[in-house]
């Protein structure tokens, strides 16, 4: 069975890469070749250039689909479809996003909906994975003592990228059992971006301070690290709905699907205290 990943250089897909490494047959979707990394077959295309992705999709059995956030989003979406169907894929596993829907409250959401849907009408079989937000968003907000968090003051089921991509490659080894799923995939727990501050207290031997930053205070910030505009705005909408408590909630599907325990703010703290504080 060969798995194609598209989206390879980007921060979750290079983690489920990392997930399926010796368990399958893996190509990647690059535009880039440079770019890709060593010891894998490698398909150079670009999924808002249906014409370039013929090749890469030949001989592909399943597709762990995933798009970069932006207002064409859905155009990307549907030529991976598209090439898919022509090539023979039997399942696509895409990446959608928490709260997925006519009526969620980001551009991104109400977007990712009608993807959902195109997929679900297309004949392929498939499952549609919807991530939390993902812990790796709070990497480089601790600057000396203090812990600058947006979004706010709300409660978030909040789930490291690691286990998305563990959860994903389940779900691809054995993509039949998952057949017309749509999975809501959190952490084991829900935390406020204050409530980190003991551990990362413990983690870093000094006293950390937490510093709530308003969305419409992020947004700016957001721009200057060179986020896309279109990006950035969505991203402050998304910061609102959190910050007004729309992500407080876990679900238990990581743990009924991968058979193990989610990884927990504190375990996540550990190993990545260089990059928090980066």
């Amino acid at each position: 069975m060969t798995i194609l990943i598209t989206g390879a250089n980007g921060t979750v897909s290079k983690e489920v890469l990392r997930s399926l490494r010796g368990t399958a047959d893996l190509r990647l979707l690059v535009r880039d070749r440079a770019k890709a990394p060593s010891g894998v077959e490698v398909a150079v295309g670009d999924l808002h250039h249906p014409e370039t992705l013929d090749q890469a999709f030949e001989g592909v059995d399943t597709v762990w689909q995933l798009t970069a956030m932006g207002p064409d989003s859905t155009h990307a979406s549907s030529n991976a479809l598209w090439a898919a169907k022509k090539a023979g894929v039997r399942h696509i596993v895409r990446m959608s996003a928490i709260g997925a829907g006519h009526d969620a409250p980001t551009r991104n959401g109400r977007l990712h909906a009608l993807s959902d849907i195109e997929l679900a009408a297309s004949g392929l079989g498939w499952t549609v994975v919807r991530p939390a937000f993902f812990m790796q968003n709070i990497l480089g907000s601790v600057d000396g003592g203090t812990f600058y968090g947006a979004p706010g003051e709300g409660r978030i089921g909040m789930i490291d990228v690691r286990d998305i991509a563990d959860f994903a490659a389940v779900v691809l080894r054995d993509p039949a059992r998952h057949q017309g799923e749509t999975y809501t995939v959190t952490g084991p727990e829900a935390i406020r971006l204050r409530d980190m501050t003991d551990t990362l207290s413990e983690v870093y031997g000094r006293p950390i301070t937490y510093q709530p930053m308003s969305p419409d205070d992020a947004y700016p910030v957001l721009l200057k690290a060179g986020m896309k505009e279109w990006d950035a705005e969505v991203t402050r909408e998304y910061l609102k709905a959190y910050d007004a408590g729309w992500g407080d909630y876990t679900t238990p599907t990581y743990t009924a699907v991968t058979g193990r325990p989610g990884t927990t703010f504190a375990q996540f703290a550990r190993d990545y205290a260089d990059q928090i504080g980066g």
